[in-house]
């Protein structure tokens, strides 16, 4: 508040945290906090808080789910963080913990052999599904912890079975290690989709602190269940059941909350479908909420991305009949169930999500339920009118999900390396 005889000659602020103005008085800078705006950072205890495990600049600084996401990961940190130490706490009695007759050697043997599986394991699950962990960031995020808990349940049984022990702690040890990988990976990914201004260091060390916060306060609980707990099997069972629901459900509301304003193959086919159906393009709180965080099993025709030329032709008159009514750097085609893109190297973002649409639509025209019938059309037909559809339909679709809110100018969607140049009729 300005006092008589002052000037104020600047006034500067903290993000949104605090402001503060200066004022000329008596040819005298000074500098006074402005109390009608924010609170102080460093001079209160929620101050202190926020700068400690809060990214620099928030929320200006992150996404708007931010928040969200972050409180139920912390709630299911704390319940997955009491149900390993029902799973240590078993595993440790079966390697012998306690037991007089066991042996150190055999001990070895067992950790030995379930950290080496466990190697392999992730080795070959990031060879396999790498790629789709950044695509589908949430159906993995997700699967990830479902298996987490399926494997400390296996832990948690294991002694009661010492005859199958090595293996069932071998098989824990590998699903274990399958969430190391798409955990850490998917968790990534969405720190990407968090930091509003290239800030995915800050933000990544911060969630390292709130979960080790999160991990102290488990410890400290883990220490007051170990002796109620100890030799007592139904006990045990129960509160893993408990804590499993809470571990479920947290990171249920957790995936459901990140809303994601870049296309995957998911979200772009309920933003297509809507938008063919009423000419309304959703918004990316509305195409996320809808967006399935499972991974599905049904039966549907799937999709390839950036595939070789022989999984879209396999003759000079199948090339011409994948370049009739099309002009686009991209070749489609229905081969052996799959709809499949070939992918010309001087395509550009736009022409990606062009393609993606197109094949969204054949799957979509040739799965169930709308395939029951007999088709009436062959499937170069079903190109051919697929070309036709997005002359007229791709570009104010475009417009629409740009002004909807949507990221074009990168996506998720998952393309494979292969690059493809093509003769015409007229080469």
């Amino acid at each position: 508040m300005e006092t008589a005889g002052s000037v104020v000659l600047a006034t500067e602020r903290y993000g949104s945290a605090e402001s503060w103005k200066y004022f000329a008085k008596d040819a005298v800078m000074e500098r006074r906090r402005d109390g009608s705006k924010g609170e102080s950072r460093g001079n209160s205890i929620v101050g202190v808080f926020k700068s400690v495990f809060l990214p620099q600049g928030y929320p200006e600084s992150v996404s708007d789910d931010y928040l969200q996401y972050q409180f139920w990961d912390t709630v299911q940190a704390f319940s997955s963080s009491l149900s390993g130490t029902l799973a240590t706490q078993a595993s440790l009695k079966g390697v012998g913990v306690g037991n007089q007759e066991a042996t150190v050697a055999a001990a070895t043997v067992t950790w030995l052999l379930r950290d080496g599986t466990g190697m392999l394991g992730r080795i070959l699950f990031a060879w396999q599904k790498g790629s789709k962990l950044d695509s589908e960031a949430k159906k993995w995020r997700l699967f990830a912890d479902v298996l987490n808990d399926i494997a400390m349940f296996m832990e948690i049984l294991a002694p009661y079975f010492p005859a199958f022990f090595t293996l069932i702690v071998c098989t824990a040890g590998i699903f274990k290690s399958l969430v190391g990988v798409a955990g850490g990976a998917t968790r990534a990914a969405l720190t990407v989709h968090q930091a509003r201004r290239d800030n995915m260091a800050d933000i990544s060390a911060k969630d390292g602190s709130q979960e080790t916060l999160v991990n102290l306060a488990g410890l400290l609980v883990s220490l007051m269940l170990i002796p109620l707990v100890t030799d007592n099997l139904i006990l045990t069972v129960s509160l893993f059941l408990l804590f499993t629901v809470l571990h479920l459900f947290a990171n249920y509301k957790a995936v459901r909350s990140v809303v994601m304003e870049t296309l995957n193959e998911a979200r772009l086919s309920i933003v297509l479908q809507r938008y063919l159906r009423d000419g309304r393009v959703l918004s990316p709180l509305e195409a996320n909420q809808r967006e399935p965080v499972f991974l599905e099993f049904r039966k549907k025709v799937p999709i390839k991305l950036g595939v070789r030329l022989q999984e879209v032709v396999e003759s000079p008159e199948d090339l011409n009949l994948a370049l009739k009514e099309n002009s686009m750097p991209y070749l489609l085609g229905v081969r052996n169930g799959c709809v499949c893109v070939c992918l010309g190297p001087e395509a550009s973002v736009h022409d990606e999500i062009r393609a993606m649409c197109q094949a969204v639509w054949l799957s979509s025209k040739l799965s169930p339920p709308t395939s029951r019938d007999p088709p009436t059309q062959s499937n170069w037909e079903m190109v051919h009118e697929s070309h036709k559809m997005m002359d007229t339909t791709f570009n104010p679709f475009l417009k629409g999900v740009e002004a909807a809110g949507w990221d074009t100018k990168r996506t998720l969607l998952d393309w494979d390396e292969w690059r493809v140049e093509w003769k015409t009729k007229n080469n």
